[in-house]
């Protein structure tokens, strides 16, 4: 997933605790959970400035499950682990994606998420595949620092790579028929087709597959193997389910429409 897209924004805490997590834990210590809120449907914040969105009711439900307040710590991206990894959070669950560069500092959840990689096409675009992009004379755009670039530039090694510091960027190179195609992920490769339908295309099934994961500090084995078991009874209960048609339903239907894997 995106490892630089979100700009710096200032860390800011914000309880969020639902009356239940509240009563039920008492003078419980509460579970400080970072996350930036500038990735809609999953983090984000309502007209008033309340966090809101997938990870935000994820957090809250696993909080509650523990008999914890939940505190939303707003954090820029690249600040996450490094909170993370000097106790100003407990968790982060930021669509972050599990890899193995990030796993050497951090700890990992099992997934929660399977997502992957996606391609964006100009519309008239005869490629069928990400092998059909790596030709002489064929570019491919990417937004920098994400997955999609460390792919195209470890793999892609005949076709001419655009990196661009922003996804609207890529979107218009494409659009706009200066390139062939975009690499990003699969949420917002479909959210970019969905506003372009008329100058672009999308191959929606992963060409390379990739999950998200809650971040827990190294060494606190306690709390992972607790998250752990949420997310399999929350998985068991139907939680991502009712997640998904709560934030994602017409993507969700889409998706089923195109015969694509849904995400969540």
């Amino acid at each position: 997933m995106n490892l630089s897209r979100r700009f710096f924004v200032a860390a800011a805490a914000v309880l969020f605790a639902c009356s239940g997590a509240v009563s039920a834990s008492g003078n419980a210590k509460p579970l400080v959970v970072g996350m930036e809120l500038a990735y809609p449907p999953f983090e984000m914040t309502d007209p008033s400035g309340k966090p809101t969105g997938v990870s935000v009711d994820l957090a809250t439900d696993l909080a509650k499950s523990l008999g914890r307040p939940v505190v939303i710590q707003n954090i820029s991206f690249d600040g996450l682990i490094p909170a993370l990894k000097t106790g100003k959070v407990d968790l982060v669950i930021s669509s972050m994606t599990a890899t193995a560069e990030r796993a050497k500092s951090i700890d990992f959840s099992d997934p929660y998420i399977s997502t992957g990689l996606c391609l964006l096409l100009k519309k008239d675009s005869t490629v069928q595949g990400v092998a059909d992009l790596d030709r002489p004379g064929v570019k491919v755009a990417v937004k920098k620092g994400t997955t999609g670039h460390l792919y195209a530039t470890g793999n892609l090694k005949k076709a001419d790579i655009l990196v661009l510091d922003k996804d609207s960027a890529a979107v218009l190179e494409v659009s706009q028929g200066k390139a062939d195609a975009f690499i990003y992920d699969q949420m917002s490769t479909y959210q970019n087709w969905q506003r372009n339908q008329a100058t672009t295309r999308a191959i929606l099934e992963p060409f390379q597959k990739e999950s998200w994961a809650v971040g827990i500090r190294q060494g606190n084995d306690e709390l992972k193997a607790q998250v752990n078991a949420f997310i399999k009874d929350y998985r068991a209960q139907g939680g991502f389910e009712k997640l998904g048609d709560r934030y994602l339903k017409e993507m969700k239907a889409e998706f089923k429409r195109l015969g694509s894997a849904f995400f969540l």
